[in-house]
């Protein structure tokens, strides 16, 4: 399967690509495009960067779009960390060369060159999938779906309502979902139930160097977390990157699935329209759960793949 990877990378957003890289048997990344949300554009750019060296990788690293289509970027660092993605020891040493080409052109021209469909995995606002959308309806053709880790049905965790990546840019989340392609959410319902345990936690740190890099980002997510009410820790992006993967794994509902883009109390908010909306033949999926039991153990396999190749 071949995959463009979206991120702002975070501390989740690490665990699902390292969780691509480990399975290079199902997986081929075209390309890592990052987009300003947890941090601003550079940071997370840095971030993807040094976890792609860190891997050893060859795969093209582009810069997207730096802020939401209409308004200012509001990062989170309260979550994340200074950096975006805190946690990760000295693996600033780490550098990586970032493409100069534009985020949209790049990812469109892939696609154009793609002899087989593409699956296009999101785990921040939607500002660059939206881009490419509009600027280049052709190449809806070589999208087979997309992934996005994104909203909530019944809540939010940056307004009662909204969650962070889709309030971050409501009218480009709008754009991806009200598109002809198969878009499937994995949102704050099903991903704040899918969580890593501190047990589990102390046992990637007691692991090898990739194994101990993730132990130590997830036990900053984890103690980050304990403010907004969080034992176990919610790893929100892997859930959709295992979907991609893994998706026989998940249990999941058609739905027309809207975006607020009305300013006031349900700006940002995600939720299933009636079958008499205009666009009811939308194609939208709805993760509902997933088998938990795997959830850590897909993760723990991965990382021990790239343990067994960076450490040997």
């Amino acid at each position: 399967m071949n995959i463009l990877y979206d991120c702002d990378p975070g501390q989740d957003d690490a665990m699902a690509l390292l969780t691509a890289l480990g399975n290079p048997d199902k997986v081929k990344i075209l390309c890592v495009s990052t987009v300003g949300g947890n941090q601003d554009i550079n940071l997370v750019t840095q971030n993807a960067g040094h976890l792609l060296a860190f891997c050893e990788q060859q795969i093209p690293l582009v810069k997207g779009q730096a802020g939401p289509l209409l308004n200012q970027l509001r990062a989170q660092p309260e979550a994340h960390g200074k950096t975006g993605m805190d946690g990760s020891g000295n693996l600033d040493k780490y550098n990586y060369p970032v493409r100069k080409d534009n985020a949209i052109l790049f990812m469109a021209d892939i696609l154009k060159k793609q002899p087989e469909k593409v699956t296009i995995v999101a785990t921040g606002p939607l500002t660059n999938i939206a881009l490419l959308i509009k600027t280049f309806p052709e190449a809806l053709a070589k999208i087979v779906k997309i992934v996005v880790m994104g909203g909530g049905i019944d809540h939010g965790n940056v307004t009662k309502l909204a969650e962070f990546n889709i309030w971050t840019d409501p009218e480009a989340a709008q754009i991806v979902f009200d598109s002809p392609l198969e878009v499937v959410m994995a949102g704050l319902d099903v991903t704040e139930k899918t969580t890593i345990t501190k047990k589990q936690i102390a046992s990637l740190q007691a692991g090898g160097s990739v194994s101990k890099l993730a132990g130590n980002l997830l036990r900053f997510y984890q103690k980050s977390g304990e403010q907004f009410g969080f034992i176990d820790s919610p790893v929100h992006d892997l859930v959709a990157m295992e979907y991609a993967i893994w998706p026989e794994l998940f249990e999941t509902v058609p739905a027309n699935i809207k975006i607020s883009t009305d300013h006031g109390d349900t700006y940002g908010q995600t939720y299933i329209a009636s079958e008499t909306s205009d666009n009811k033949g939308t194609e939208n999926v709805l993760i509902k759960r997933m088998k938990v039991d795997l959830f850590f153990a897909l993760l723990q396999k991965s990382l021990l793949f790239l343990d067994q190749k960076l450490d040997s």
